[in-house]
């Protein structure tokens, strides 16, 4: 019961999340991708800190090779999320810099 009400919320937000981006202009793109930095290095703190906290050296279980596993993914996809934000926030303002 649990699983099936979890998925009604994820697939509620993620119909919510793309009609609210999908409305947004391309002028405020830029200063949502540096909140959306800000969210995914909150993130990537939370999946270290977790990641960190288990016995991957001698698992109790294999549950936490799970967890590992996930955790290293979180951290993956976070710091390339973070990086590539950064990347674009700086494209993106290099455009209004004067030109020499």
């Amino acid at each position: 019961m649990d699983l099936i009400f979890n998925l009604f919320v994820f697939v509620l937000a993620s119909f919510v999340g793309f009609e609210l981006i999908s409305k947004v202009p391309p002028t405020l793109h830029t200063p949502l991708m540096s909140g959306a930095n800000a969210i995914s290095g909150i993130t990537l703190i939370g999946a270290v800190l977790i990641t960190g906290s288990l016995p991957l050296l001698l698992p109790e279980s294999t549950a936490d090779w799970v967890v590992g596993i996930l955790g290293f993914l979180a951290i993956v996809f976070a710091t390339v999320n973070v990086v590539g934000g950064f990347m674009v926030t700086d494209r993106m303002l290099e455009m209004f810099k004067k030109k020499k």
